[in-house]
């Protein structure tokens, strides 16, 4: 299956393989489909050559397989899978977000600003409409209140015409498309600055939502769900890595359980609890941020009451910024709920992935299997291994680094995650590692180990336990997301080619960055300063004259 394998055969085998899973009742996505084709032909254990053409019978025997294991809904490793696609194609960092929200908003304006900006109304009554659509813009862009809410209306327009009253109108049709623009974005800000200082004083925005106290309450709360499950995740990540390594030594044990199944279960746990890693990130993130903005609301608006203090008429060149840095902050207060609301959700929807655990695995028989076993959390396993270390001197042709001697110790670029690479290549297990033990660096590449034994035996020979871990991904493909092994399978990037799933299989081509640079301007600029291209301009100057 090399880069000539014809692109429509492979887009036919993922649509054949979707429609016999939605014939027995299973509706997948293309994306997952896609996924796991490149799944079974990574296994080793089904004998294909990513170098030859699909045969017809490689085509049957690689559906068929296909079809069987996106039907085995008892399989932690489908689970996973599901669970990697959703998180990637579904979650985004905290700039993403609010980027994409403001894009979409500037989008649905941009018919009302184009109308408002483009039009010259010359008599009476269209210039009162064009007042209106201006009254609309701001409702709309602020987002404080329903724009059928008669009160909500009646409180923009009073503070619209403090700010803009309709007597300016005419100068303002009379300014260019660009300045008209910057004016029009300007006034959300001081028509929210000026409805949350009404509502600070008690002389309105009673529909204004006391966001800062919102997210007081529910910042800690959605912190504390994540938090809960999180610990959950270790509990179980702790006792399914307890069981793997008591039946290495007791095969009664392990007759009773299937090692493969447990492993699957193991890696489902660990990348639940890395996703809910990322989302606990997020949140204490937007908790400071929270923070951070009350203290700066408080002190704005402080000043803001100190600058009028009742008085008749105040300098705008005074009071205007206050009102848009009280708008700003407002705005971030939206965000974070905005913020709170899509990882509400994301973690809501993880749960659905993990939930085979107790199908597998319910309470009672995990408790009974685990009789006899001592269970230890991450932490302890680390703490039993503090004060050794590797000695440098066994090892010269290796480099090792050690908190002491290394620059941005804890910054540095781990692999697999940060568990243990001699674990994972020799027994498949997800063991945290303990970067003070010494780190291994290897060709640009930086190991942990959980012993300093396993550093020692691995240091030996690095390239060849690498291969090992490669190939427990090709068994496990869900290890190539939770160890973060792209670089290894780059023509088979799990991720990055998904969202064309016809070409899952097209080994990539040789490319290199380059860029190039044209001369917008190769002349000298020559500005006419009488020149007009408003017509309506150059009837005013007509006039005028």
């Amino acid at each position: 299956m090399s880069g000539n394998q014809p692109e429509g055969i492979i887009k036919k085998i993922i649509r054949k393989i979707g429609d016999e899973c939605a014939a027995q009742g299973q509706t997948v996505s293309e994306t997952l489909v896609a996924f796991m084709v490149k799944a079974v032909v990574l296994d080793p254990r089904n004998d294909f050559n990513v170098d030859q053409i699909l045969t017809k019978k490689d085509v049957q025997s690689l559906t068929q397989l296909c079809v069987s294991r996106l039907l085995d809904t008892t399989n932690p490793s489908l689970s996973t899978i599901k669970m990697q696609i959703y998180f990637d194609t579904n979650y985004a960092e905290r700039a993403e977000i609010l980027r994409e929200q403001h894009r979409v908003l500037e989008e649905r304006l941009a018919p009302l600003v184009r109308d408002i900006t483009d039009n010259c109304p010359l008599v009476r009554e269209e210039n009162q409409e064009m007042y209106q659509k201006i009254i609309t813009y701001v409702l709309l862009s602020s987002a404080l209140g329903a724009s059928t809410d008669t009160e909500v209306v009646r409180e923009v327009t009073a503070a619209l015409q403090s700010v803009f009253p309709q007597t300016q109108m005419l100068p303002f049709l009379l300014l260019s498309k660009e300045n008209k623009e910057q004016q029009l974005r300007s006034l959300p800000k001081l028509v929210t600055g000026i409805r949350l200082y009404n509502k600070e004083c008690g002389k309105g925005g009673g529909s204004i939502e006391d966001l800062p106290a919102v997210l007081k309450e529910a910042i800690p709360s959605a912190t504390q769900t994540v938090d809960e499950r999180l610990n959950g995740c270790h509990m179980l990540a702790h006792q399914y890595t307890a069981l793997l390594e008591s039946m290495q030594d007791d095969q009664y044990r392990c007759a009773q359980l299937s090692p493969d199944k447990l492993k699957a279960a193991l890696f489902n746990v660990r990348q639940y609890e890395a996703f809910l890693c990322i989302l606990l990130s997020d949140a204490v993130t937007s908790a400071q941020e929270v923070e951070k903005k009350n203290v700066q609301f408080a002190a704005t608006m402080e000043k803001l009451k100190k600058t009028v203090q009742n008085k008749a008429s105040v300098d705008t060149k005074k009071v205007f910024p206050l009102f848009i840095e009280l708008s700003n902050l407002w705005s971030s207060f939206q965000d974070e709920m905005l913020l709170l609301n899509f990882h509400t959700n994301v973690t809501k929807n993880l749960q659905q992935f993990s939930e085979i655990q107790s199908q597998f695995f319910p309470e009672k028989v995990l408790t009974y299997l685990l009789e006899g076993i001592t269970v230890k959390s991450d932490e302890e396993r680390i703490r039993e291994t503090m004060g050794t270390r590797v000695n440098t001197a066994d090892f010269k042709n290796q480099e090792w680094l050690f908190p002491e001697t290394t620059d941005n110790f804890d910054g540095l670029p781990i692999q697999y995650h940060g568990f243990c690479a001699h674990a994972i290549g020799v027994k498949g297990l997800t063991i945290p590692g303990n970067p003070a033990i010494g780190v291994l660096k290897h060709r640009k590449r930086c190991y942990v180990f959980s012993s300093q034994e396993a550093a020692c035996i691995f240091a030996q020979d690095p390239d060849k336990f690498i291969e090992l871990i490669v190939e427990k991904a090709r068994e496990h493909p869900e290890l190539i997301q939770l160890l973060e092994l792209h670089h290894q399978f780059e023509h088979l990037d799990p991720y990055a080619q998904i969202r064309n799933s016809g070409k899952w299989l097209m080994k990539p081509a040789q490319k290199c960055d380059s860029s190039t640079q044209t001369d917008t301007h190769i002349l000298p600029p020559t500005i006419v300063a009488s020149y007009e291209w408003n017509e309506w301009e150059l009837r005013r100057k007509a006039i005028k004259l």
